[in-house]
């Protein structure tokens, strides 16, 4: 007997709060009123390669920074959120844009777009918010409404094998050092995503999931945030082998980013 799918997570849980104070890119949301990026937004958006004159779809557009630097390069852009503090916050971020942008509260998994309108498709910190049957279905409809030749830019952490395998090891490290680490790593730094995050991905799982929505040039990597440590020569040099040597790196690396093209 085939087990009901999970239901979706209800969109009340991501209140004002949460986008401020706790969702991906808030202090440097908050700090410059949208005008900056967070480092691995930056990096995410960079990689979508937006050109003047393309059509533009944010999925998951939280609170709209992206919207409005879509924009300033000259494309069109679009945001949809499942929550509706988000298409709230997002308005607000745009309004004053001069070329106009539209945010629409939807369903990533029924988007109300026709066949072939984008260019581009960015989902940035939503992979991690959607059970494996939602995951599905919205890469699928994502693939629906982008063009021949238009590409998906996916960012999702932290990575699944950093938690399953590498966080253990790690906690039990920390620990010793007399520091306290929760015993479950989603309540590392942000404890709302105990609640939030319901599906993070390895380099493996996100890669299955493109290719099963029919994406193709497929691409998945890693890459971490800047450690900022003092730690001694010993501590530096098992950092440098974790974070750059394989098969080390594709455990202890926290975020996962992937690109797919849909075919001609």
């Amino acid at each position: 007997m085939t087990p009901e799918p999970e239901k979706p997570l209800p969109s009340t849980l991501y209140t004002k709060e949460y986008f401020l104070n706790a969702c991906e890119g808030y202090e440097e949301f908050v700090e410059s009123q949208g005008e900056r990026l967070s480092r691995r937004l930056g990096e995410a958006f960079a990689y979508a390669e937006v050109k003047p004159g393309m059509q533009v779809l944010d999925v998951g557009c939280g609170r709209g920074e992206i919207l409005r630097h879509v924009t300033r390069l000259g494309a069109r852009a679009y945001g949809i959120d499942y929550a509706e503090v988000a298409v709230q916050l997002s308005r607000e971020a745009t309004q004053n844009e001069a070329t106009p942008i539209g945010v629409y509260r939807t369903d990533a998994k029924r988007l109300p777009y026709p066949d072939g309108t984008f260019d581009r498709a960015l989902m940035f910190d939503v992979v991690e918010h959607l059970y494996p049957w939602e995951l599905h279905a919205s890469l699928s409809d994502i693939q629906r409404v982008l063009k021949p030749g238009g590409m998906i830019v996916v960012h999702t952490a932290p990575n699944r094998w950093y938690d399953q395998y590498a966080y253990p090891f790690v906690r039990l490290v920390r620990r010793l050092q007399g520091k306290q680490y929760p015993a479950n790593p989603r309540a590392l730094n942000v404890e709302a995503n105990v609640e939030v995050h319901v599906n993070e991905q390895s380099i493996v799982s996100l890669g299955q999931y493109l290719r099963r929505a029919s994406f193709n040039q497929v691409k998945v990597w890693l890459n971490s945030p800047p450690q900022h440590r003092h730690e001694n020569i010993v501590f530096r040099g098992l950092r440098h082998v974790f974070f750059e040597w394989p098969p080390f790196r594709w455990f202890f690396e926290r975020e996962v980013f992937a690109v797919g093209v849909k075919d001609n």
